[in-house]
């Protein structure tokens, strides 16, 4: 019997060692900093692709001094509504009217 209570005893024991704030802190560090890793290698991928864009905006300053045109995306119109269609319309229309008296 007193094998039996000493080796709970010793299981208890580890019990609340493996249970303590230590190991629980541990634990909350080792998240953190895989965290933090993680957002920092993401970071340094942005700043990265950045630094490749700008190495290729570079290029485009000598032909700017010489008075080239700017090369990259063409700009994109937005389409207008249909509404936004309708009121150029009629005021497209007064106007013809007002300058038509004239």
């Amino acid at each position: 019997m007193w094998k039996l209570t000493k080796k709970y005893m010793k299981d208890v024991w580890v019990l609340l060692w493996s249970k303590t704030e230590v190991d629980e802190k541990a634990i909350a560090t080792l998240k953190e900093v895989q965290k933090r890793y993680k957002l920092t290698a993401q970071e340094i991928e942005d700043v990265a692709s950045a630094m490749k864009e700008v190495a290729n905006q570079i290029d485009d300053i000598p032909n700017a001094l010489k008075g080239n045109g700017r090369k990259g995306r063409k700009v994109v119109h937005k389409q207008k509504s249909k509404a936004e269609i309708a009121k150029a319309k009629a005021s497209r229309k007064a106007w013809e009217e007002a300058n038509k008296k004239k």
